[in-house]
């Protein structure tokens, strides 16, 4: 969960009654004496009990807590997995009924992104795709052996996926066994995805499939994967008629299927017998040797016809069991469908508008007048009626738009199903949307990422032109439509809270045909308490909706009890790696991607154990993500303004706050810290006193010392310079930066590692970057032994001051 890929090779002892007395080195049962002592060297007398292994096959570790987990914790294991450029278990025996299982569940959740690189006419396009990959039609290559080997067919599959990371395990890797028992008969599968550059092993995305075992023993998952595959590679021993393998060579041989057999103990070079069909010797031939001419046989197989493999269409295989066919799945799936064809084959831009009009202009217009309510000018009173009376039909209208069918069909599901149907029905309805608009929001994305590529590179070169005023408002532009077609259960939740606000503001009880607005909040609070996110700031508006948040953190109380939160918050530029930080140190998942992925701000409960509790102090921590400052597609006074007010929300809001700084660019570092300094000064003036860590990442040697001595020091000139700016625009005595929060820059500054192990999208976390969060997390949860937390109805409290001050 926490994004270090080396926890695989964390060693798991057998339980042993004898483990204190047992030898680390087994010992000679032979009598040895003068005379005989060369014979007992060369004995292999040695007791039994004493040579056993004396730890568990890592990879049978990973399967244990697999087959013992429920659906949702696979599915968190898969994505996790999957993000460590892991490969995932596609047929799964079953260890008591032999049953051939496909997890096709845990994939649900699961994106691939991967550039294409086209060179036509001498000019180059680089395409990126962007999907969930139980959609994705790749080609597949799957490999087995017949028989015994002593070469690892699965370290030979790294090589041609990622010669740098163990994307399959195999014999050499640290911890391996020569025993395993819940691998054997396991078809795992990984994707190859290229980043559109020259050095890219394959051009497009490609599925590898690694079937573990003798596959002549595994006859189900053998005839599964042909069937499958575009392209099938064949481990032998020998080649021999006389072998039992001979039957299911002669059969490949003679099919239609792509085929490639490697031959131990041949020395031969690749030999192109018939159409499809090559053999190549492994003997006395490096896996560099190997692995490159396998890489060009496939290229050459996969460039001409050949067939695709999805995901998805496991489902249609009649001897495995699929995990989706229980009925709790498919009731949940069933649910979710409902609200599914509302929307499809809808233009995706138009969604919201039809079927959660309560969030759309008419949200907007209430924040923005609601803005100006506290900002009057002139005739006050009678500026303030208007504006009032003009907030009134505003609520009026949202009631009378709140009566959609998709709010019907989604409230209805959530109040009647049961926990776990209703936790399928989330899940699904998410995975669902998702899969409706990939297409559109991939289109805008490439779009985005290319336009948001040339106003860093003008933003570099200090351009003053119109050409980087108008990247800018192109980048807007692409921001609105990129916010149009956005869609997923927060906007559905952001339509439920508007619903309540405006039936509480104006007092109106349901009528028959309308959805029991009073039931909201008790709703969103058992999903919040269950580790939903939801939303506090709304990101499209940049407004707290009060009246709904304050409702729904009371029904929190009254289903928790007053319990005692730890509010840990942060702040950074976009796209410097905040939501990748939080889920790393706590597990979550929110959404991270290139751009400006969080708007506005979430907040998550993380339950503490009962080992812990009183260690800590409190009972719950409350975790606020929130969107970036500085956002690229925003310029000038607004950006400032926008960014100033989130500040002082969020650094109000929080026990402590992470300010996130990425990278080494001074002007940038300038800009955050001016915006954080002055949020800080604010929380003075309003007796508030919080506590932060600038977290300083993608630092390239996070262990010279001397050097981050000395960004340390002028990190303390800067805050001490920006503190003294603020005091005078806020009209405070204050000196330093230490008069405005207490702050130590030797303990309160902490230096990151790059977060990937080289280029992605075939990186793996980088374990180093892994290790600072989870020393950051020690360090946050050491600093609030010290002092107890607030209750949740403080925050509750605390939400309003702040909100006053911020208007």
């Amino acid at each position: 969960m926490m994004l270090d890929y080396r926890a695989r090779y964390i060693p798991v002892q057998q339980e042993s009654s004898d483990v204190n007395n047992s030898q680390a080195v087994p010992v000679s049962d032979s009598a040895v004496t003068d005379d005989d002592d060369l014979d007992a060297l060369f004995t292999t007398n040695i007791d039994i009990e004493q040579s056993k292994e004396n730890h568990v096959h890592p990879m049978d570790v990973q399967m244990a807590a697999f087959h013992f987990s429920d659906s949702f914790l696979k599915q968190k294991m898969i994505t996790k997995l999957s993000q460590c450029q892991y490969a995932l278990p596609l047929l799964v025996p079953d260890p008591l009924t032999s049953n051939i299982d496909c997890p096709l569940w845990t994939f649900r959740q699961l994106t691939k992104t991967w550039k294409i690189s086209t060179t036509k006419e001498n000019a180059t396009t680089v395409t990126m795709k962007s999907m969930p990959i139980y959609k994705a039609e790749t080609p597949m290559v799957s490999f087995f052996r017949l028989g015994s080997m002593s070469l690892s067919k699965s370290q030979l599959m790294n090589a041609l996926i990622n010669n740098r990371h163990d994307t399959f395990f195999h014999r050499n890797c640290k911890g391996s066994t020569k025993s395993r028992h819940l691998m054997d008969g396991v078809a795992e599968i990984a994707w190859y995805c290229p980043a559109g550059k020259d050095n890219d092993f394959f051009t497009d995305c490609i599925a590898f499939c690694n079937l573990h075992g003798d596959s002549l023993a595994n006859v189900k998952q053998r005839e599964i994967l042909t069937e499958m595959s575009s392209v099938i590679v064949v481990l032998v021993p020998t080649l021999d008629k006389s072998q039992e393998s001979t039957a299911v060579i002669y059969m490949l041989y003679k099919s239609s299927k792509p085929l490639i057999i490697l031959i131990a103990d041949n020395e031969c070079s690749a030999v192109h017998m018939e159409p499809q069909k090559y053999k190549l010797g492994l003997k006395e031939r490096s896996q560099t040797n190997v692995s490159e001419e396998l890489k060009k046989i496939i290229k050459s197989l996969l460039s001409g016809p050949h067939t695709s493999f999805r995901l998805e269409t496991m489902a249609d295989v009649s001897v495995v069991k699929v995990d989706e066919n229980q009925k709790i799945c498919q009731n949940g799936k069933s649910a979710a469908m409902k609200i599914i064809e509302l929307i499809e084959g809808m233009n995706v831009a138009k969604i919201k508008d039809k079927f959660l009009p309560c969030q759309g202009q008419l949200w907007s217009n209430w924040c923005k007048i609601n803005k100006e309510l506290h900002h009057l000018k002139g005739h006050i009173e009678k500026e303030k009626a208007q504006k009032t009376h003009q907030l009134m039909k505003l609520r009026e209208k949202q009631c009378k738009a709140s009566n959609s069918k998709l709010m019907k069909l989604f409230t209805h599901s959530l109040q009647s199903l049961p926990p776990k149907e209703r936790e399928y029905f989330l899940t699904w309805t998410q995975i669902l949307i998702v899969a409706l608009s990939t297409d559109d929001l991939s289109s805008i994305l490439q779009n985005y990422d290319e336009t948001w590529s040339e106003v860093l590179v003008l933003k570099k070169k200090h351009d003053k032109s119109y050409k980087l005023k108008h990247k800018q408002t192109e980048l807007e532009l692409l921001s609105k439509k990129l916010q149009s077609a956005t869609f997923g259960l927060e906007h559905i939740f952001r339509e439920m809270g508007q619903i309540y606000e405006a039936h509480q503001t104006l007092r109106k009880l349901s009528l028959s045909r309308q959805p029991d607005w009073t039931k909201y909040p008790e709703l969103a609070a058992d999903l919040m308490i269950s580790g939903h996110p939801m939303e506090l700031m709304d990101g499209d508006a940049g407004h707290v909706p009060l009246i709904w948040i304050s409702s729904l953190l009371k029904e929190v109380i009254n289903k928790l009890g007053d319990q005692r939160v730890f509010v840990l918050s942060v702040l950074g530029v976009q796209s410097s790696g905040k939501s990748t930080m939080l889920n790393a140190m706590f597990g979550l998942q929110f959404t991270v991607s290139a751009g400006r992925c969080t708007k506005g701000a979430y907040m998550q409960l993380v339950k503490l154990s009962e080992e812990i509790k009183d260690k800590y102090k409190f009972d719950y921590i409350l975790v606020v993500d929130t969107e970036g400052l500085r956002a690229l597609e925003l310029a000038g006074n607004a950006t400032l303004h926008h960014d100033n007010e989130l500040a002082t929300f969020v650094v109000g809001l929080g026990n402590m706050t992470l300010i996130n700084i990425f990278g080494e660019n001074p002007a940038e570092m300038q800009d955050v810290l001016q915006i954080v300094v002055q949020a800080f000064m604010r929380m003075k003036k309003v007796k508030l006193s919080p506590s932060c860590v600038f977290v300083h990442q993608n630092v390239t040697d996070i262990t010279a010392a001397e050097k981050n001595m000395d960004g340390k020091r002028r990190l303390q000139e800067k805050l001490d310079k920006m503190a003294q700016l603020a005091a005078k625009e806020e009209v405070c005595d204050v000196e330093c930066f230490s008069d405005v929060i207490a702050f130590d820059v030797q303990k309160d500054v902490k230096y990151f590692a790059q977060l990937w192990e080289g280029s992605p999208p075939m990186a793996p976390p980088n374990p180093g970057y892994s290790e600072s969060v989870q020393e950051l997390k020690s360090i946050i949860l050491s600093k609030k032994t010290l002092t107890d937390s607030p209750p949740i109805s403080e925050i509750q409290e605390l939400k309003s001051r702040l909100s006053s001050k911020n208007k």
